[in-house]
């Protein structure tokens, strides 16, 4: 079993993400850390803590983005399953397990993943189950309609049965759910070997963000997969390097249309969703992309999505309300930027709105 852990200058936080995947109780297991150009003390902490352990494989790249590091890590991996960490991260120490029994269990399934726990920069965890919140395209799928199958934990994994209590494998085919936006968080997952090499990795154009949507959607085509609803990883917000940044919203943004438009275009026959919810999805896309633009000032590009938006679905009061900002001039429309933001800040006291 190999697990592939993307980094870029982050010695500081480095170790608790990978000793989090040495202490799995699942015991066949390498650790390939891709260092994508690092010039922090990534190597010498790699040297220096894990020099004794024949478990770590540390493997050095000219920088180019995490979607190469981690396509740098799965060419290298030797496993039967891969798994992915980012590496600001923590797992459970039973998380392997769980899923390899769960994908042992049923043959067909290509990639299983589990909920999460958020946990702030100061480790307090805020959130115990925050996939549903953290991937807004859950809101389209109340729970319990996601997957048309679901199988008790606790007959899947026996050994594990006071860890597993009343939690569930969710299992089956949702390449159309997928198209409704992101349901997959990276570093929960575990995949085939056979499925990687079916899916042929991650899109290195994608630089900034976005490839793990384009990689999840494509892995949804390739076969039936399973989630668990259990959180059996902490997921770490708010680091001030992370590519969730503000300044990378635009690119996750046009990235997000510019994968789910090629398969809604080319692949239409085989979404099994109605056209009124694919109009619900890409107008959002839309007026995602125009309202960052009009923050941008970018007036030109922002109307042309903010009209794209508005042709799939007509009344939409918040999409017109942009489009005539893009008319006023920059310092009205600055005024009235810092005013809706007093607004929400009012309404939503200790909240920052950026």
């Amino acid at each position: 079993m190999s697990v592939i852990v993307p980094t870029f200058n982050r010695a500081y936080c480095l170790a608790r993400t990978l000793d989090s995947a040495l202490a799995q109780t699942y015991a066949e297991i390498e650790v390939l850390v891709v260092d994508d150009g690092s010039t922090d003390d990534t190597r010498a902490m790699i040297e220096s803590r894990y020099r004794n352990d024949s478990r770590i494989r540390y493997i050095h790249q000219v920088n180019g983005g995490v979607a190469k590091a981690r396509n740098t890590g799965i060419a290298a991996a030797t496993g039967a399953f891969v798994a992915l960490l980012d590496s600001d991260d923590v797992w459970r120490p039973w998380k392997i397990e769980l899923q390899v029994l769960c994908m042992q269990a049923f043959p067909e399934i290509v990639m299983v993943w589990t909920d999460m726990e958020g946990m702030d920069p100061s480790g307090r965890i805020f959130d115990k189950a925050y996939i549903r919140t953290m991937y807004s395209a859950y809101q389209f799928f109340p729970e319990g309609t996601l997957f048309p199958e679901a199988y008790p934990l606790e007959g899947i994994a026996p050994s594990l049965q006071a860890v597993v209590q009343g939690a569930k494998l969710h299992k089956g085919y949702i390449f159309s759910q997928m198209i409704m936006g992101n349901l997959v968080h990276t570093s929960t997952v575990l995949l085939r070997r056979e499925c990687l090499d079916q899916v042929k990795g991650f899109n290195e154009a994608l630089r900034y963000s976005g490839e793990d949507y384009d990689f999840h959607l494509r892995t949804c085509r390739a076969g039936p997969v399973g989630f668990i609803d259990l959180a059996a990883i902490q997921y770490q917000r708010g680091m001030p390097d992370r590519l969730t940044r503000a300044e990378y919203h635009i690119h996750t943004a046009t990235n997000f249309l510019n994968t789910v438009k090629p398969f809604i275009d080319n692949a239409r026959a085989e979404i099994n969703l109605p056209q009124s919810m694919i109009d619900v999805m890409l107008a959002d896309a839309y007026l995602w992309i125009g309202e960052l633009q009009v923050d941008m000032d970018d007036d030109a590009n922002a109307r042309k999505n903010l009209i794209f938006s508005m042709r799939h679905r007509f009344f939409q009061p918040r999409a017109w309300l942009f489009y005539l900002a893009c008319f006023l001039p920059h310092k009205v429309r600055a005024w009235l930027r810092g005013q809706y933001r007093m607004i929400k800040a009012q309404i939503h006291p200790g909240i920052s709105h950026s």
